[in-house]
């Protein structure tokens, strides 16, 4: 039996995953590191802030400047600073972590949307605003501990999941068969794949990291719908060379990969 709930999701291209939810603990010790490190960064923010307002009260003696509202202002921009900071923190890790900060890196788990996709800087924001209603008054606690999905107040208003990370199939990466390269050069020269969106990206990758956990009979239904919704996206009426449905989505992955690398 599971330690943890399951949920299936159904992705735009209409492939079912399976997911883990993260549960309240693993959420816990993410939350517990996250706080740790940010709150360094905090302090220090603080120092800085406290070393200002002493040399501004110094410096308002030499000259006539009206010490009061100087602090005030000082104090009123040390706390946007502060507030910036306490959501930025979360904000930029999760955008630009595909749903992760340091605390989930390490409690391997992950922020996604409701339909599978990455959260984007729209849902990141969201959670990280309901954050202190959350995590102050425990709110967020009872949600998680009580509700089928494992939803806190934030992942409601961002429509997100928090999830388990495949440990065995992360850590194995993704392997790319030598036919996949192969036709990888024919895929660049033959497919618009500004078509391909991020999010479509996404759920190949996530199809192509989960498939060692897939019964046969499962991999090759999911590979297959998945395929054709990507040729019906690229409009590709005929592959390249005979390969499955599988390796098409391994060449689709790498030469994606090899597009972006040309880019930058």
């Amino acid at each position: 039996m599971s330690l943890f709930n399951s949920i299936k999701i159904r992705t735009p291209e209409s492939v079912e995953l399976e997911f883990s939810l993260a549960g309240v603990g693993s959420r816990a010790v993410a939350l517990a590191i996250d706080y740790i490190v940010l709150g360094i960064g905090l302090l220090l923010v603080l120092w800085l802030g406290i070393f200002v307002l002493f040399q501004l009260g110094e410096s308002s003696t030499l000259i006539a400047v009206d010490t009061d509202t100087l602090q005030l202002w000082a104090i009123a921009i040390l706390s946007l600073l502060l507030f910036g900071l306490y959501v930025g923190y979360f904000v930029g890790f999760e955008t630009l972590w595909y749903g992760q900060t340091p605390g989930k890196r390490y409690a391997k788990i992950r922020v996604i949307r409701d339909d599978a996709q990455p959260v984007r800087l729209f849902q990141a924001t969201l959670r990280a605003i309901a954050r202190p209603v959350d995590d102050i008054l425990f709110i967020g606690f009872f949600f998680i501990l009580l509700g089928k999905q494992e939803k806190r107040i934030g992942d409601w208003l961002a429509g997100t999941l928090v999830v388990q990370m495949d440990s065995r199939s992360a850590s194995e990466g993704i392997k790319i068969s030598d036919t996949a390269k192969a036709v990888s050069p024919d895929l660049l020269d033959t497919i618009d794949f500004n078509r391909i969106s991020p999010d479509n990206f996404a759920t190949i990758r996530e199809y192509l990291q989960r498939r060692g956990m897939m019964t046969p009979e499962a991999r090759q239904n999911i590979s297959t719908q998945l395929a054709q919704s990507l040729k019906a996206k690229v409009e590709l009426e005929q592959l390249p060379t005979e390969m499955s449905a599988n390796t098409f989505l391994e060449s689709i992955y790498w030469s994606y990969q090899q597009r972006k690398g040309r880019a930058t």
